[in-house]
Protein backbone atom coordinates (compact mmCIF):
# COMPACT_ATOMS: atom_id res chain seq x y z
CA UNK A 1 0.00 0.00 0.00
CA UNK A 2 1.25 3.83 -0.43
CA UNK A 3 0.69 7.28 0.89
CA UNK A 4 -2.04 7.89 -1.78
CA UNK A 5 -3.57 4.44 -1.42
CA UNK A 6 -4.07 5.18 2.30
CA UNK A 7 -5.15 8.64 2.37
CA UNK A 8 -7.63 7.70 -0.15
CA UNK A 9 -9.16 5.14 2.09
CA UNK A 10 -9.19 7.45 5.04
CA UNK A 11 -10.62 10.89 2.95
CA UNK A 12 -7.75 12.68 4.06
CA UNK A 13 -5.37 14.52 1.41
CA UNK A 14 -1.67 12.36 1.56
CA UNK A 15 -0.31 15.72 2.76
CA UNK A 16 -2.62 15.24 6.07
CA UNK A 17 -1.52 12.38 6.75
CA UNK A 18 2.09 12.31 5.90
CA UNK A 19 1.98 14.79 9.33
CA UNK A 20 -0.05 12.65 11.09
CA UNK A 21 2.22 9.48 10.82
CA UNK A 22 5.32 11.48 11.54
CA UNK A 23 3.76 13.44 14.17
CA UNK A 24 3.55 17.27 13.01
CA UNK A 25 2.13 19.25 15.82
CA UNK A 26 -0.52 20.75 13.88
CA UNK A 27 -1.99 17.62 12.93
CA UNK A 28 -5.10 17.17 15.84
CA UNK A 29 -4.70 14.41 18.05
CA UNK A 30 -8.08 12.86 16.97
CA UNK A 31 -7.39 12.84 13.38
CA UNK A 32 -3.42 11.72 14.00
CA UNK A 33 -5.11 8.07 16.35
CA UNK A 34 -7.13 7.68 13.11
CA UNK A 35 -4.87 7.68 10.69
CA UNK A 36 -2.30 5.68 13.13
CA UNK A 37 -5.13 2.94 14.16
CA UNK A 38 -6.03 2.53 9.98
CA UNK A 39 -2.31 2.76 9.06
CA UNK A 40 -1.92 -0.18 11.68
CA UNK A 41 -5.01 -2.16 10.44
CA UNK A 42 -4.00 -1.89 6.94
CA UNK A 43 -0.42 -2.68 7.52
CA UNK A 44 1.30 0.31 6.17
CA UNK A 45 4.67 0.55 6.42
CA UNK A 46 5.89 4.02 4.87
CA UNK A 47 8.71 4.14 2.98
CA UNK A 48 12.34 5.67 5.70
CA UNK A 49 13.81 7.28 2.39
CA UNK A 50 10.38 8.81 1.93
CA UNK A 51 9.45 9.78 5.52
CA UNK A 52 13.34 11.34 5.98
CA UNK A 53 13.26 13.27 2.73
CA UNK A 54 9.72 14.35 3.63
CA UNK A 55 9.98 15.22 7.22
CA UNK A 56 14.29 16.21 7.10
CA UNK A 57 14.80 13.88 9.90
CA UNK A 58 17.42 11.42 10.16
CA UNK A 59 14.96 9.08 11.45
CA UNK A 60 17.28 8.20 14.44
CA UNK A 61 18.41 8.67 18.22
CA UNK A 62 21.75 8.90 18.90
CA UNK A 63 24.33 7.48 21.94
CA UNK A 64 27.73 7.80 23.02
CA UNK A 65 29.46 4.96 24.84
CA UNK A 66 32.79 5.70 26.84
CA UNK A 67 35.05 2.52 25.29
CA UNK A 68 37.04 2.78 28.17
CA UNK A 69 34.26 1.50 30.35
CA UNK A 70 33.08 -1.51 28.57
CA UNK A 71 29.43 -0.29 28.73
CA UNK A 72 28.44 -3.08 25.75
CA UNK A 73 29.35 -5.57 28.61
CA UNK A 74 27.10 -3.98 31.40
CA UNK A 75 24.29 -5.46 32.00
CA UNK A 76 22.69 -1.99 32.85
CA UNK A 77 23.72 -0.68 29.97
CA UNK A 78 22.48 -3.48 27.82
CA UNK A 79 18.91 -3.96 29.61
CA UNK A 80 18.76 0.13 29.23
CA UNK A 81 19.52 -0.48 25.62
CA UNK A 82 17.12 -3.44 25.15
CA UNK A 83 14.12 -0.65 26.20
CA UNK A 84 15.16 2.48 23.94
CA UNK A 85 15.06 -0.57 20.79
CA UNK A 86 11.77 -2.03 22.06
CA UNK A 87 10.39 1.36 21.63
CA UNK A 88 11.88 3.41 18.73
CA UNK A 89 10.85 -0.14 16.62
CA UNK A 90 7.76 0.95 16.91
CA UNK A 91 8.30 4.03 14.65
CA UNK A 92 10.97 2.30 12.51
CA UNK A 93 13.31 4.81 14.16
CA UNK A 94 17.26 3.40 14.35
CA UNK A 95 19.58 3.80 17.35
CA UNK A 96 23.08 5.57 16.69
CA UNK A 97 25.83 4.01 18.89
CA UNK A 98 29.05 6.26 18.78
CA UNK A 99 31.89 5.22 20.45
CA UNK A 100 34.49 7.59 22.65
CA UNK A 101 37.94 6.65 24.31
CA UNK A 102 36.41 8.95 27.10
CA UNK A 103 39.47 11.80 27.11
CA UNK A 104 37.01 13.67 23.94
CA UNK A 105 33.69 12.77 24.93
CA UNK A 106 32.48 16.30 24.55
CA UNK A 107 34.28 16.08 21.01
CA UNK A 108 31.92 13.02 19.99
CA UNK A 109 28.72 15.13 21.47
CA UNK A 110 30.03 18.01 18.80
CA UNK A 111 30.24 15.44 15.83
CA UNK A 112 27.25 13.62 16.49
CA UNK A 113 24.96 16.91 17.40
CA UNK A 114 25.89 18.98 14.53
CA UNK A 115 25.94 16.30 11.53
CA UNK A 116 22.90 15.13 10.09
CA UNK A 117 22.75 10.92 11.61
CA UNK A 118 20.70 11.49 14.47
CA UNK A 119 17.52 13.70 15.26
CA UNK A 120 17.71 13.58 18.96
CA UNK A 121 20.81 12.24 21.67
CA UNK A 122 20.32 10.38 24.56
CA UNK A 123 22.73 11.00 27.43
CA UNK A 124 23.10 8.47 30.67
CA UNK A 125 25.03 8.04 33.69
CA UNK A 126 25.36 11.75 34.21
CA UNK A 127 27.77 13.55 36.75
CA UNK A 128 26.42 16.32 39.08
CA UNK A 129 27.75 19.04 37.06
CA UNK A 130 27.66 17.41 33.56
CA UNK A 131 29.10 19.54 30.75
CA UNK A 132 26.98 17.37 28.18
CA UNK A 133 23.68 19.18 29.00
CA UNK A 134 24.82 22.73 28.54
CA UNK A 135 26.76 21.80 25.56
CA UNK A 136 24.19 20.08 24.01
CA UNK A 137 21.52 23.82 24.77
CA UNK A 138 23.79 25.81 22.80
CA UNK A 139 24.21 23.40 20.14
CA UNK A 140 20.19 23.38 19.93
CA UNK A 141 20.34 19.40 20.01
CA UNK A 142 17.11 17.56 21.58
CA UNK A 143 18.18 15.70 24.03
CA UNK A 144 16.72 13.43 26.85
CA UNK A 145 18.95 12.71 30.23
CA UNK A 146 18.50 8.99 31.86
CA UNK A 147 19.43 10.67 35.55
CA UNK A 148 19.48 14.16 36.84
CA UNK A 149 22.29 16.93 37.03
CA UNK A 150 22.10 20.05 39.38
CA UNK A 151 21.54 21.75 35.92
CA UNK A 152 19.01 24.18 36.55
CA UNK A 153 18.13 24.38 32.40
CA UNK A 154 14.91 23.58 31.25
CA UNK A 155 15.61 19.86 29.73
CA UNK A 156 14.31 16.61 29.44
CA UNK A 157 14.91 13.88 32.25
CA UNK A 158 13.87 10.96 33.94
CA UNK A 159 15.73 9.52 37.13
CA UNK A 160 14.55 7.21 39.92
CA UNK A 161 14.66 8.41 43.59
CA UNK A 162 17.54 7.18 44.63
CA UNK A 163 18.01 8.92 47.51
CA UNK A 164 14.47 7.85 48.49
CA UNK A 165 14.79 4.22 47.74
CA UNK A 166 18.37 4.14 49.56
CA UNK A 167 16.74 6.27 52.66
CA UNK A 168 14.25 3.79 52.56
CA UNK A 169 15.92 0.68 52.48
CA UNK A 170 18.73 2.05 55.74
CA UNK A 171 15.64 2.93 57.95
CA UNK A 172 14.06 -0.35 57.34
CA UNK A 173 17.76 -2.21 58.11
CA UNK A 174 17.40 0.48 61.33
CA UNK A 175 14.20 -0.27 62.44
CA UNK A 176 15.69 -4.23 62.49
CA UNK A 177 18.03 -3.20 65.34
CA UNK A 178 20.94 -2.95 63.71
CA UNK A 179 23.48 -0.07 63.64
CA UNK A 180 26.43 -0.56 61.79
CA UNK A 181 25.12 -0.43 58.54
CA UNK A 182 27.38 -0.13 55.66
CA UNK A 183 26.78 0.67 52.13
CA UNK A 184 28.41 -0.05 49.37
CA UNK A 185 27.73 2.38 46.35
CA UNK A 186 28.36 3.00 42.60
CA UNK A 187 31.15 5.21 41.21
CA UNK A 188 31.24 8.13 43.35
CA UNK A 189 31.52 10.35 39.54
CA UNK A 190 28.01 9.71 39.42
CA UNK A 191 24.66 11.50 40.42
CA UNK A 192 22.91 8.48 40.84
CA UNK A 193 25.70 7.29 43.21
CA UNK A 194 25.40 10.97 45.05
CA UNK A 195 21.63 10.89 45.90
CA UNK A 196 22.14 6.98 46.90
CA UNK A 197 24.74 8.20 50.03
CA UNK A 198 22.54 11.11 50.58
CA UNK A 199 19.37 9.07 51.25
CA UNK A 200 21.69 6.48 53.32
CA UNK A 201 23.49 9.25 55.39
CA UNK A 202 19.86 11.18 55.98
CA UNK A 203 18.66 8.00 57.53
CA UNK A 204 21.39 7.17 59.74
CA UNK A 205 21.33 10.84 60.86
CA UNK A 206 17.35 10.74 61.75
CA UNK A 207 18.86 8.03 64.22
CA UNK A 208 21.48 10.37 65.31
CA UNK A 209 24.09 7.64 64.21
CA UNK A 210 26.79 9.11 62.54
CA UNK A 211 27.96 7.32 58.84
CA UNK A 212 31.35 6.11 59.63
CA UNK A 213 34.03 6.19 56.47
CA UNK A 214 35.04 2.50 57.20
CA UNK A 215 32.06 1.46 56.27
CA UNK A 216 31.75 2.92 53.05
CA UNK A 217 33.35 2.06 49.98
CA UNK A 218 32.11 3.44 46.40
CA UNK A 219 33.46 1.81 42.82
CA UNK A 220 32.16 -0.06 39.03
CA UNK A 221 29.33 -2.05 39.45
CA UNK A 222 31.15 -5.42 39.71
CA UNK A 223 31.00 -8.43 41.49
CA UNK A 224 34.49 -8.30 42.28
CA UNK A 225 34.41 -4.55 43.99
CA UNK A 226 31.42 -6.21 46.27
CA UNK A 227 33.67 -9.00 47.17
CA UNK A 228 36.84 -6.76 47.96
CA UNK A 229 34.37 -4.04 49.94
CA UNK A 230 33.00 -6.61 52.21
CA UNK A 231 35.93 -8.16 52.82
CA UNK A 232 37.23 -5.18 54.09
CA UNK A 233 34.23 -4.34 56.33
CA UNK A 234 34.23 -7.88 57.84
CA UNK A 235 37.83 -7.10 58.59
CA UNK A 236 36.87 -3.89 61.05
CA UNK A 237 37.12 -4.37 64.92
CA UNK A 238 33.27 -3.67 64.82
CA UNK A 239 32.23 -5.14 61.69
CA UNK A 240 28.83 -3.95 59.97
CA UNK A 241 25.47 -6.26 60.86
CA UNK A 242 23.90 -4.98 57.83
CA UNK A 243 24.96 -3.37 53.98
CA UNK A 244 23.01 -1.70 51.37
CA UNK A 245 24.60 -2.63 48.12
CA UNK A 246 24.11 -0.39 44.84
CA UNK A 247 23.40 -3.08 42.53
CA UNK A 248 22.75 -7.03 42.16
CA UNK A 249 26.39 -7.37 40.39
CA UNK A 250 27.84 -6.13 43.98
CA UNK A 251 25.30 -7.57 46.16
CA UNK A 252 26.89 -11.19 44.23
CA UNK A 253 30.50 -10.18 45.47
CA UNK A 254 28.85 -9.17 48.68
CA UNK A 255 27.29 -12.49 49.29
CA UNK A 256 30.60 -14.19 48.24
CA UNK A 257 32.49 -12.37 51.04
CA UNK A 258 29.75 -13.74 53.53
CA UNK A 259 30.09 -17.24 52.16
CA UNK A 260 33.84 -17.16 52.57
CA UNK A 261 33.88 -15.94 56.00
CA UNK A 262 31.28 -18.50 57.14
CA UNK A 263 28.34 -16.07 57.78
CA UNK A 264 25.23 -16.44 57.33
CA UNK A 265 23.15 -13.69 54.68
CA UNK A 266 19.94 -12.79 56.60
CA UNK A 267 20.85 -14.07 59.85
CA UNK A 268 24.73 -12.79 60.97
CA UNK A 269 24.99 -10.38 58.27
CA UNK A 270 21.80 -8.58 56.54
CA UNK A 271 21.74 -6.98 52.85
CA UNK A 272 19.43 -4.82 50.69
CA UNK A 273 20.64 -4.59 46.73
CA UNK A 274 19.05 -2.34 44.21
CA UNK A 275 17.94 -4.06 41.32
CA UNK A 276 17.38 -2.89 38.08
CA UNK A 277 15.09 -6.17 37.16
CA UNK A 278 17.19 -8.16 35.29
CA UNK A 279 16.02 -11.26 33.28
CA UNK A 280 19.38 -13.43 33.93
CA UNK A 281 19.63 -12.59 37.69
CA UNK A 282 16.15 -13.20 39.76
CA UNK A 283 16.59 -12.10 43.35
CA UNK A 284 14.00 -14.66 44.29
CA UNK A 285 15.93 -17.37 42.78
CA UNK A 286 18.95 -16.72 45.15
CA UNK A 287 19.39 -18.61 48.20
CA UNK A 288 18.10 -17.00 50.63
CA UNK A 289 16.17 -14.36 48.51
CA UNK A 290 17.58 -11.09 48.26
CA UNK A 291 15.70 -8.08 49.12
CA UNK A 292 16.00 -5.15 46.96
CA UNK A 293 15.09 -1.44 46.27
CA UNK A 294 13.58 -2.14 42.82
CA UNK A 295 12.98 -0.10 39.67
CA UNK A 296 12.78 -1.23 36.31
CA UNK A 297 16.25 -0.29 33.59
CA UNK A 298 14.35 -1.39 30.56
CA UNK A 299 11.10 0.36 31.12
CA UNK A 300 13.45 3.39 32.24
CA UNK A 301 14.86 2.90 28.38
CA UNK A 302 11.56 2.58 27.06
CA UNK A 303 10.30 5.98 28.02
CA UNK A 304 13.19 8.04 27.74
CA UNK A 305 12.87 6.36 24.23
CA UNK A 306 8.95 7.61 24.16
CA UNK A 307 10.48 10.84 25.82
CA UNK A 308 12.77 11.72 22.83
CA UNK A 309 10.22 11.01 20.65
CA UNK A 310 7.78 13.86 22.24
CA UNK A 311 10.18 16.26 21.90
CA UNK A 312 10.82 15.70 17.90
CA UNK A 313 6.66 16.42 17.92
CA UNK A 314 6.82 19.59 19.75
CA UNK A 315 6.72 18.92 23.17
CA UNK A 316 8.63 21.09 25.22
CA UNK A 317 11.77 20.19 27.35
CA UNK A 318 10.63 21.33 30.19
CA UNK A 319 7.24 18.75 30.32
CA UNK A 320 9.11 15.46 30.00
CA UNK A 321 10.75 15.75 33.24
CA UNK A 322 10.09 12.43 35.48
CA UNK A 323 11.05 11.13 38.89
CA UNK A 324 10.15 7.48 39.30
CA UNK A 325 9.72 6.01 42.46
CA UNK A 326 11.34 2.96 44.06
CA UNK A 327 10.28 0.07 45.76
CA UNK A 328 11.32 -2.00 48.61
CA UNK A 329 11.22 -5.87 48.29
CA UNK A 330 11.91 -7.38 51.32
CA UNK A 331 13.11 -10.90 51.25
CA UNK A 332 14.83 -13.39 52.86
CA UNK A 333 18.47 -11.69 52.94
CA UNK A 334 17.37 -8.92 55.77
CA UNK A 335 16.54 -10.22 59.58
CA UNK A 336 16.58 -9.08 62.77
CA UNK A 337 19.94 -7.70 64.10
CA UNK A 338 22.44 -9.94 65.72
CA UNK A 339 21.31 -10.41 69.29
CA UNK A 340 17.53 -9.07 69.05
Amino acid sequence: MKLKDLARQLGLSPTTVSRALNGYPEVNEKTRQRVLETARRLDYRPNASARRLATGRAGAIGAVFPSNRNLLVDPHFVEFLAGIGERLIEDEIDIVLSPTSGDDELASYRRMAGGTRVDAIILSSPVVGDLRVPLLMELGCPFVVHGRTQSDAQHAWLDIDNEGGFRHATKHLLDLGHQRIALINGDSRFSYAVYRERGYRSALEARAIQADPRLMASGTMTDEVGYRATERFLAEAQPPTAIVVGSMMLALGAFRALRSAGLVLGQDVSIIAHDDVFPFLNPDRMVPPMSTTRSPIRAAGTRVAEMAIDLLTGRSPGTLQELWPVDLIIRGSTGPAPGR
